[in-house]
Parts: structure tokens; sequence; C-alpha cells
């Protein structure tokens, strides 16, 4: 099978790096927005931030319906700028953190999945990072 091109979501967060940054790898603020809809939740998270760490979240359905564990090994930590990880499946992937004028450019770029198609893969993504940045702003 012949690896895709990854897939990229990205979204502008006006606050701080330093808060940015400690909200995405916290993890009592992982639980917060690591979800993408509103009829799930993250009712645990585990975080070890260095080359080699691994970090855990429990994305579940409120209704209890269906759970799954996200996880993976970080490859590449440089404070307050990039995160690479590899997932179980070999997947990887890349979150960038770029300061600019409004705030704080988040850019994620993943290797897709076979299942699902790209664009329900890119909108779940968002989604999720559009909690994020809900979640840092609001806070």
């Amino acid at each position: 099978m012949e690896k895709q091109q990854p897939i990229t979501v990205k979204t502008t967060i006006a606050a701080p790096l330093t808060k940015v940054w400690q909200y995405w790898n916290q993890p009592e603020h992982v639980m917060q927005w690591a979800f993408a809809s509103d009829d799930w939740e993250a009712p645990a998270a585990t975080n070890d931030l260095r080359v080699g760490g691994q970090f855990s979240t429990t994305m579940a359905a409120k209704d209890k319906s269906t759970s799954f564990d996200f996880t993976g090994t970080y490859v590449v930590v440089e404070n307050e700028s990039v995160i690479e990880y590899d997932m179980p499946n070999g997947r990887h992937v890349k979150v960038e953190f770029i300061q600019v004028p409004e705030g704080v450019q988040v850019i994620e770029t993943f290797d897709p999945e076979g299942t699902h198609s790209r664009e329900m893969q890119q909108a779940g993504w968002q989604s999720i990072l559009n909690n994020f940045k809900k979640h840092v702003e609001n806070a």
C-alpha cells in the first residue's frame, strides 16, 4: 500500500505562546479539549513530554457507548516550538507552534489512516483543534 499525502489542519490562537504550549501538554487541560464534538469527552490523559516519552488520551462518547485511547511516542520535542510523535500504527504527526502578531498559529500535519476519508479525518482533527482554541482563549 502506498503512503498517502499527509493532512494539515491549523488555527491561530489569541494567547501567549507559553500558555498555548502548557494547555496543549498538561493532562488537566488536554481533558478539557481533546474531542471532536460535544457528545464526546476526554476522561483521562497522561503525558511524558520528552523524546522517547509517551502520551495517552482516552476519548469517549459521553453516553459510554464507545471509547478509545489515542496514544503516541515522542520523537521530537522542541520547547514551545515543535512536537513530533509516532502512533502505534506507524503514522506520524508533527505539531508546530508559531508566534504570529495575532497570537500563536498551531499547525498539525498527520499521516492519514486508511479507514475513513481524508475529508472526514481532516474535519475531525480540525474540530479537536477548534476545541483547543476555544479552551485556551476562554480560560
